[in-house]
Order: C-alpha cells, then sequence, then structure tokens
C-alpha cells in the first residue's frame, strides 16, 4: 500500500488531480485483494509443467433455435484453450437450463462437447447456456434460447359410457409424446370439472354424475414452463456508468515487415499505464492455440517465423486480473522461402515391377534469400536419395510416398501420394448366363480373377471380333448377347480380355450344354388298335425328340388335368393301362415340355375296347338257347292248336322196345282215333296188364279236353329185359308198342 501512495503523487501535477487519483487509488487498494482471491481462486492456472488459459466458450442450436415438435435438436459448447505442454487437460462441462443444471460430464477430450435433444417437445423450452471448468479455471457461455412449437393432440378414454346417476366414471387424459410438468382439464359439457398437474403423459380423474341425461366429457392439457409464465411490468431503469479501467496490454513483433521463413521474431507482451502491481496481473501471449508464453506484466519470445497460412502469423496478448480480460491482436505477413514441394508420377498408369519416377519439386522460391539448388529433396520411403527425380520399379501393392524439401532449416512436406500399381489382367473365364436355348437369345460371361480396371473384354466367334464391352467398376460384368441355331455351334465363341496396350489374355473355346426344344410328340399305342379287346394290357407310347429331362404327361378324353405326369432323361415314355375295360375307352393324347419351357402336344388316339371271345360266346349260346325255346314254344302252340280240332282224345300206351330200367316211363298223348272201348292187353312175361283204367279226374290237365265222349289214353310202358334167351327178343333202340285203350266211364276193377 505505501508503495502505491508514493506512486499517486506521480500520475499529476496539479492538485486538484492529485486528490481524484488518490482516491482512485485508495479504491483500487480496496478491490483488489478480492480480484486477486477471485483471479488466484480458478481463473488462471499456472502449474510449474503445464499453463493454459480459457480464451472463450460458446453455445449454439442446431438446426435452429425455432422448431417444431418432432425435430432433433443440438446443443454444442465449443471451448477454445490455449495451453503449453503435452499434458491432457480433464474438461468438465456443465448445462444449464433457465439457471438449472441439466447435464454435467468431464471428459479429457479436446473435442467440442455435444448434448442432443431428439424429438424435441414444448417442454425442452429454455434459455441454455453451458461452462467449463478446468481444474480452478471456468468459464460461462452466453445463453442460448430455444423454442419448440407443436403438441400432440391430447385422447381421452372413459371406464364406462352408460351408467346411472351417482355412479362414478373414471377419465383417463393422455398427451402422446409429450415430456414434462403438465396439467391436464377435465371437462363435464363446457365446466372446468377438474385440473391435475402430474410429470408424467397422462392423468385420471373420477367423475360422478348427479343429474341424467348427456354429458360431453373432454380434456385438455398445458405444458409448463416456467420461461413463458405470465410476466410482469418492466420495473423503473436504473443507470450504471461504468469506466474503463486504465490497464491495456500491448503487442509488439520485430521484424514487422518483409519477413520471409526461417527469420528470426522476437514478440513483446506487455501491461500499458498499470498502477496496480505485478502479482494481480496475469499476461498470456499466444498463437491460435498454442500458449506461447505466460507472465506478470512483460513477456517476450523468440522463435523462426513459418509461413503456416497465406494470411501470416496472428499472436494475441491476452490480460486477465480477476474476472477482467482484455486481449490486443497483430498479423505480420511471411512470406515463403520455398513453397511445400508437390510429388508426381510418371507414367501416370504404371504395371507392378514396371519402370517408374517419381518427382519431388518446389515450384515457387524467394530468389533474394535462396538459389534453387539451395533446396535439397528427400522421399519417404527411400530417404537415401536427394535429388528432384527418383527412379524406381514399382511395387506389388499400393505404397503411400510423401517427400520432404528443405533449405535453410526449413522444412515442408508433400501432400500423400498413393502409387496404386495396376495388376495384369489374367486369363478370363467364359461361361453362360442362365440355360443355351437353340434359337433363343442368351447372355456369354466373361471375367477375368486378376486384373486393374479397367478391363477390356473382346467377344470372338471363329477368331472374327463380335463386340467389346470395358468394364469400369468392380460390379460391372461383361455380358455378351449371343445365338445358336445348331447344339455345335456354342463351341465356337471365346474372349479376350486386356487392360493395357501391350498384352492380353484369351480364354477356351466356351463350353455349354444347349438344349433343344421338344419336338412334337409321336403317341403310339400296343398292341393295335384294331386287336383291342377287354382284359388285354395296352402300352401308350410317346416320344419326342429334344434334350433331357424331359416331362411327359397324359391326358384322357377332354379332361384338363392330366392323369399321370412323370420326367425321365429318356426321349420316350410308356403308360401301362391293365385289364382294359370298356372304362378305358375314348381319346388319348401326350403332352411334353423340358427347360426350353416349350409345351408340344401329341396326336390324338383313339381307343376302342371290343368284347372278349368268351363274352360273344356266351351271348351267342344265350341268343340260340332263347330262339330253340321260342321255335319249342312256337312247336308246343302249333300241336295245342292241332289237338284241338280233334273229336275225341285217346289214350296211347307206348312202350320202348328195350327199357333199361324197371321203371315205367308214362306219356299220355292225345290224338283222334276210331278205337273206342278196347279190351285190356297184357304183355307176356309182364305181371300185371299194361293197360289200366283211370278216373278223369287223374289225367293230366294239360293233355286232356273237355268233351262228354268217352277219352283214348296211350301209355308208355317200359318193360323189364327178358332173361329167357328163348323167347323172341324186342327190338333196340326207340322201337315202341303203342297200345290203344279204351277208358269206359265205369273203370277197371
Amino acid at each position: 500500500m505505501s508503495r502505491l501512495a508514493l506512486r499517486s503523487p506521480l500520475t499529476s501535477r496539479r492538485s486538484s488531480s492529485s486528490f481524484t487519483h488518490r482516491m482512485d487509488l485508495l479504491l483500487l487498494l480496496l478491490v483488489s485483494p478480492l480480484l486477486s482471491s477471485y483471479f488466484h481462486g480458478g481463473s488462471v492456472v499456472n502449474g510449474q509443467q503445464h499453463t493454459f488459459i480459457i480464451r472463450s466458450v460458446n453455445l449454439s442450436v442446431k438446426p435452429s433455435s425455432d422448431v417444431r415438435r418432432d425435430t432433433n435438436v443440438t446443443l454444442r459448447c465449443q471451448a477454445v484453450i490455449s495451453s503449453t505442454g503435452q499434458e491432457v487437460l480433464t474438461r468438465e462441462y456443465t448445462l444449464y437450463k433457465d439457471e438449472s443444471v441439466v447435464y454435467t460430464k468431464k471428459t479429457s477430450s479436446s473435442e467440442d462437447f455435444v448434448f442432443p435433444l431428439p424429438g424435441a417437445r414444448v417442454s425442452n423450452n429454455g434459455r441454455y447456456k453451458c461452462k467449463i471448468k478446468i481444474k480452478n479455471q471456468n468459464m460461462m457461455s452466453d445463453s442460448k434460447k430455444l423454442k419448440v412449437t407443436g403438441l400432440a393432440d391430447p385422447v381421452l378414454t372413459l371406464s364406462k359410457l352408460n351408467v346411472q346417476e351417482g355412479e362414478e366414471v373414471t377419465a383417463w387424459c393422455s398427451a402422446p409424446g409429450e415430456t414434462g410438468s403438465i396439467y391436464f382439464h377435465f371437462y363435464d359439457n363446457s365446466n372446468e370439472s377438474h385440473v391435475e398437474r402430474v410429470n408424467s403423459n397422462q392423468a385420471e380423474a373420477k367423475f360422478s354424475f348427479s343429474s341424467s341425461g348427456s354429458h360431453q366429457v373432454h380434456c385438455s392439457y398445458t405444458v409448463l414452463i416456467t420461461a413463458d409464465s405470465i410476466k410482469s411490468k418492466q420495473s423503473n431503469m436504473v443507470t450504471v456508468t461504468v469506466r474503463e479501467l486504465n490497464v491495456t496490454p500491448d503487442l509488439e513483433v520485430s521484424p514487422h515487415s518483409k519477413i520471409f521463413e526461417g527469420d528470426p521474431l522476437t514478440v513483446w507482451c506487455t501491461v500499458q499505464n498499470s498502477s496496480l502491481g505485478p502479482e494481480n496481473i496475469d499476461l498470456y501471449l499466444s498463437q491460435g492455440s498454442k500458449l506461447l508464453k505466460q507472465g506478470n506484466t512483460s513477456v517476450n519470445h523468440s522463435m523462426v517465423a513459418q509461413a503456416e497460412s497465406p494470411d501470416g502469423l496472428t499472436f494475441e496478448c491476452r490480460m486477465a486480473m480477476g474476472n477482467i480480460m482484455k486481449d490486443v491482436t497483430k498479423t505480420v505477413p511471411v512470406s515463403e522461402l520455398f513453397s511445400a514441394p508437390t510429388l508426381t508420377i510418371s507414367p501416370a498408369e504404371v504395371f507392378q515391377r514396371e519402370p517408374m519416377a517419381l518427382t519431388c519439386r518446389s515450384e515457387t522460391f524467394a530468389p533474394e534469400r535462396i538459389r534453387r539448388e539451395d533446396i535439397t529433396y528427400t522421399i519417404d520411403p527411400q530417404p537415401q536419395q536427394t535429388s528432384e527425380v527418383f527412379k524406381m520399379r514399382a511395387p506389388f501393392i499400393d505404397l503411400n510416398y510423401t517427400c520432404k524439401a528443405q533449405a535453410k532449416g526449413i522444412e515442408k512436406h508433400s501432400r500423400t501420394l498413393m502409387v496404386r500399381p495396376k495388376v495384369d489382367v489374367s486369363v478370363p473365364k467364359i461361361s453362360v448366363d442362365g440355360r443355351v436355348i437353340v434359337k433363343q437369345p442368351f447372355y456369354i460371361h466373361c471375367q477375368s480373377d486378376v486384373g486393374s480396371l479397367p478391363i477390356n473384354y473382346t467377344l470372338y466367334r471363329d477368331y472374327e471380333p463380335v463386340h467389346t464391352i470395358s468394364v469400369q467398376r468392380p460390379d460391372q460384368k461383361a455380358l455378351f448377347s449371343a445365338t445358336v441355331y445348331q447344339p455345335e455351334e456354342i463351341y465356337r465363341y471365346m474372349c479376350e480380355a486386356s487392360n493395357n496396350h501391350k498384352t492380353s489374355q484369351q480364354s477356351r473355346r466356351l463350353g455349354a450344354a444347349v438344349i433343344e426344344p421338344v419336338t412334337i410328340p409321336t403317341l403310339m399305342v400296343v398292341p393295335e388298335l384294331t386287336q383291342l379287346k377287354e382284359g388285354d394290357d395296352v402300352y401308350l407310347i410317346c416320344r419326342v425328340n429334344g434334350t433331357p429331362p424331359i416331362t411327359f404327361k397324359w391326358y384322357h378324353d377332354d379332361k384338363t388335368s392330366p392323369f399321370n405326369t412323370s420326367t425321365t432323361n429318356r426321349n420316350a415314355i410308356d403308360y401301362r393301362v391293365p385289364l382294359l375295360s370298356s372304362e378305358h375307352g375314348g381319346t388319348y393324347y401326350c403332352e411334353a415340355s423340358n427347360h426350353a419351357n416349350k409345351i408340344t402336344k401329341s396326336n390324338k388316339v383313339l381307343i376302342v375296347v371290343r368284347m372278349a371271345q368268351w363274352k360273344k360266346a356266351v351271348i351267342g349260346g344265350t341268343c340260340l338257347m332263347m330262339a330253340s325255346m321260342l321255335l319249342l314254344v312256337a312247336c308246343v302252340l302249333y300241336f295245342r292248336s292241332k289237338r284241338g280240332k280233334r273229336e275225341a282224345p285217346t289214350e296211347l300206351s307206348v312202350k320202348p322196345a328195350s327199357p333199361k330200367s324197371d321203371d315205367s316211363l308214362t306219356v299220355n298223348l292225345t290224338h283222334d282215333t276210331d278205337v273206342y272201348n278196347a279190351a285190356t292187353v297184357k304183355v307176356e312175361g309182364a305181371s300185371d296188364s299194361i293197360w289200366s283204367e283211370r278216373k278223369p279226374e287223374a289225367a293230366n290237365e294239360e293233355s286232356s279236353v273237355a268233351s262228354t265222349d268217352p277219352d283214348v289214353e296211350y301209355t308208355e310202358v317200359v318193360h323189364p329185359r327178358s332173361a329167357d334167351p328163348a323167347k323172341a327178343p324186342l327190338k333196340k333202340g326207340t322201337d315202341t308198342v303203342y297200345s290203344e285203350l279204351q277208358n269206359s266211364p265205369q273203370g277197371f276193377g
């Protein structure tokens, strides 16, 4: 304090001004301890190994500070820090919304702090700002206002829709997707009945209706935003006058003109008109983000000039006193001693192990300072050469090259040049894309497994070029359209690949399966159609010409669905119909198809099933039998009509000449005769008379004729063979002895 008091009279020669300055000094003496404690508590950190200063903090809102609902918003906090040394600084970012802490993050990364607001909502409205803190130094950004507009429509649901008076109903009102503190308003008709404040997007209310009738229930909501609440009127205005502190930084650069790269530079950063002690002031000398020196009332820095930017070198002298900061900047132009070298390759396209040349050269230089011969060049990865042109063979793999130009202690590097040696094309492979069908277009694919793009592929037919395709991209194919009319034509094609003008590679001849469409099928029947009869086995044979596999389909009559389908590698197929019957008759045909997707149809065959021989014999015999029966019936009817014409019936006894058994067979025959009432005749050797009298009612009804006259009855009597050889034998065969019997109306005893 005494030192400052002794300095104060020197500031003015007049007593009145001396008194004023003395009062200013007393005020500064009172304020300086507070400023010093504030500053050393966190504004400036000066470590033994690392010195830094927070130059600025900026908060940005992207894409805009005024957005619609569901917009993805990003808050970015960007800090500019100048530091010395390589120590990693731990940064603490704090994000505020309406003076409330929203998020805090510690990081050792120098990247910006980013806070996303995906799908922004009205509740995100407010004023945001961020603060960065490094050790005991911190700085706050300016605030940015974010305004989000647009709300989701509220949705109301009720537990019941039909209730009685006094019955309770639960209502739920939701705000889909909304966040924050929300007021929900429930209405019965137009009267607000409930208000609920919740921190979610749904609220519940209970209704009890005391009156009958229809009630219109609805709801709405309000998102609570403190910053947009009702504001009061503006208060009275109070004016505060702030005087500038009579302390300013000063920056000097020597020399300040005609500076070339490599020239020595000296930069001074000092404080002018300082009436405070050096312990209250900190000075920072920086170039961009690089802190050059730090001190109290005066710092300087010596360096070699570098043409880092076309605009020159920009230096900053910043003075920090508590929370008061002042700075001054100065830019000095620096001319290039020589330009940054460029690295080129010759030829522009080179193949593996072919000769190539790399040229490293600075296009411009300062002739008043150096000669072109003063610039030396080296190339990496071959630093042993120092010429402008480096001759070598191209590597097998991609390789990065850089070159360095050096003169008077100045080094400049070229941009990286990647040498990508081209690879000679390999023997191409030729194939077909898809199926090859006779007389239909198909594609031939030609491709080399190895070779640098672009590659020119040429299709040949019998050594004559047909077409050339240049493949420029890895996903591009060389596809040639072609057509063959005979299967052997496929072997006439081959292709050639080339990616330089020196050599080319030729493929083998194309080999692929060629599909011939099926011809019109021929349908045959075995055995022949004229020989088919019931019970036979029939074979239907369908034959075509074409490339297998072939699919055959069999059809019967006009049915649209095949009754049999089969695929075979043969050109013909047969279908067996066992035990042929009448239901198998009809029209048959077959269809054939193969991978050519062409369907052909055969001729139609009509199968007529003839009747079996044994059935014919049965039917013939049956017909003959029926004809015989009809003839017999006709004869019987005929004889009956004859008997009806006779006046009196006669009974005749018929006896075979040589009977074979003892049983007698009696046949009643009726015909006209003139003999009536004959005597009984006895046959010799018989125990009984062969004549017998029958009662009228015992006669055969069919052989009797109703008449009043006496009847004559014929009886066939079978006699047993006589054992006496002396007697005259009867005749063999069908000789019959007829005896006429006369029926007596009285009968026999």
